[in-house]
């Protein structure tokens, strides 16, 4: 695979969103399209309300322009796009819906569920046409198991709103998931390099030159947030990426930061529904850490850290694969 292509369209990407992003934040301010702070949440925080949101779009349509460029056409071009665009479509509306409408949970659980499995049952449709492997290999050996299709599309559905939901938690500090998400796609970009899928190859590289676009604007103290369209956005990019490459549990490890993240949250609600005591401070887990003492910007380049590491044994752990 030509790895030119792939730096191409990070620069490119890149170019695109450092272009788009000081375009639209001005226009978000002027549509008052601000961040809505929780009171519940770090007091620091609060002097973050009205900084404008909805950025995720910046990241999307950077993202969409290099990748139709240069990626080729096929089942997992459409994969791909299906997956990215339908998850942040339906974060675009959760945005929208939160500060057009005041309403401060967006989307009703049960409408964003059902958009979720509506692109996943899509992306599921895509992969059975194509002739898929139902096989699902166990990272760092040669080991893989096909429990078929019956197992494994329900699995892939699931996969997907997890990947989606957990990578939407891990957005709470300036620079935090621009940042661990770039590590995870280089990782991956890596990967889909080494299965030859160039669609995979280009959709991770694109939205490494995306999110780091947005991320010079989005570091702290940081200019604009991407919200749901964003965060949904790479969690769908992140899950098709490891279905087409054939890594599925891999992102356990290669996505260690969001499966922790996600894991705090449910630890917390668990403890405090059965226990009616809280293990953390205050979850996500960066929040902890946060109210800990610890500055923001020493949690995200902590986060980045573990990220860049878990990321390198991933990768390690592929060869085996």
């Amino acid at each position: 695979m030509d790895f030119g292509l792939i730096l191409l369209t990070i620069g490119v990407s890149f170019i695109l969103a450092v272009i788009l992003a000081p375009l639209l934040i001005p226009l978000l301010r002027r549509m008052k399209f601000g961040q809505q702070i929780r009171d519940e949440g770090p007091k620091s925080h609060l002097k973050k309300a009205g900084t404008p949101t909805m950025g995720g779009i910046v990241i999307v349509l950077a993202f969409t322009l290099a990748f139709l460029k240069f990626s080729v056409v096929n089942t997992d071009f459409y994969v791909l796009l299906v997956a990215t665009l339908g998850f942040g479509l339906i974060g675009f509306l959760d945005d929208y819906i939160k500060i057009v409408f005041k309403r401060s949970l967006g989307l009703t659980p049960r409408q964003k569920l059902f958009g979720q499995l509506l692109f996943a049952g899509i992306v599921c449709a895509l992969l059975i046409s194509e002739g898929h492997s139902t096989a699902i290999g166990i990272p760092g050996t040669n080991i893989s198991f096909d429990w078929g299709a019956w197992f494994y599309y329900p699995f892939i559905i699931i996969m997907m709103l997890a990947i989606s939901n957990a990578v939407n938690f891990t957005d709470g500090l300036d620079g935090l998931l621009s940042g661990v998400s770039a590590i995870a796609f280089g990782a991956y970009a890596v990967i889909a390099m080494q299965a030859t899928s160039i669609p995979a190859a280009v959709c991770a590289a694109a939205m490494i030159g995306a999110v780091l676009g947005f991320l010079v604007f989005n570091a702290h103290p940081a200019k604009v947030f991407m919200g749901d369209t964003g965060s949904l956005g790479i969690g769908g990019a992140i899950a098709a990426i490891a279905i087409v490459t054939k890594s599925e549990l891999l992102f356990l490890v290669i996505g260690g930061i969001f499966v922790i993240e996600m894991l705090s949250v449910v630890l917390q609600v668990v403890s405090f529904k059965t226990r009616g005591k809280r293990i953390f401070k205050m979850s996500p887990i960066h929040h902890h850490f946060e109210l800990s003492g610890w500055s923001e910007w020493r949690v995200v380049v902590t986060f980045w850290a573990v990220g860049l590491l878990l990321a390198s044994i991933g990768l390690y752990l592929n060869k085996g694969l």
